[in-house]
């Protein structure tokens, strides 16, 4: 692939991509599989809890709901149902989100590198992209599993540096509070879908947008030809 002039020089751009709610609207299917493992452990979970959690590793995930750091054991157990009772609810529910497909071949044809940079285990994301069909659009697939969660930008850079790109010239794309952080604390521009948090909560990104097919393709050329925070 090529890559992208700036100034007559020629820069590598890259954009990462989270998975749930970015790619696919998976929350529906996310809060029904947590809700039911929780409930044998007799937690209750609501929506308000679900909002809260969204977007985080599962042991941040089991430090919120629990008070308290979670075991490996209890990571083992209670993640673990909950990531296989999720993969079994996945098959045939689930869909790209509007504007995906077109962005990912747009981009693509663009020479701009793309790499999936998400929260979720590696058997999600790669059952995910087999569901949706994506998986030779991207450059590289980032599981944050075993890294620190967001708002920490560990997963965002991981992602950079194996498509080889720059943080500094990465459009991070994100629908999390949590993801729009890291990928500002990881020195990268941000564009943030309103699919699970209303916009006022997403302003530290760059963008704000309720549908990526209503992203147009001036705004996008116009935020990865940006360079004024790279001289």
């Amino acid at each position: 692939m090529g890559g992208w002039w700036v100034d007559n020089m020629m820069v590598e751009r890259g954009v990462l991509w989270d998975m749930d709610g970015v790619l696919v609207d998976t929350g529906e299917l996310h809060f029904e599989t947590w809700s039911q493992v929780l409930s044998e452990y007799g937690i209750q979970f609501s929506g308000e809890l679900f909002m809260a959690i969204f977007g985080m590793n599962n042991f941040d995930t089991l430090l919120h709901l629990l008070g308290e750091p979670p075991t490996p054991e209890q990571v083992a157990a209670i993640a673990g149902r909950k990531e296989q009772a999720f993969r079994q609810v996945v098959r045939g529910r689930v869909s790209p989100m509007p504007g995906v497909v077109e962005w990912l071949g747009r981009l693509s044809d663009w020479g701009v590198r793309q790499a999936i940079a998400s929260s979720a285990p590696s058997a999600n994301i790669d059952l995910l992209v087999d569901e949706l069909g994506i998986r030779n659009r991207f450059d590289a697939i980032v599981s944050g599993k075993e890294l620190p969660g967001k708002p920490d930008p560990a997963v965002f850079l991981e992602a950079a540096r194996r498509i080889s790109v720059l943080p500094k010239n990465c459009v991070v794309i994100e629908d999390s509070v949590a993801g729009v952080e890291a990928a500002k604390r990881g020195g990268m521009k941000c564009i943030a879908v309103t699919t699970t948090n209303p916009a006022k909560k997403l302003s530290g990104a760059d963008i704000v947008i309720d549908r990526l097919d209503a992203l147009s393709q001036e705004v996008f050329k116009r935020l990865l030809s940006s360079v004024e925070n790279n001289k």
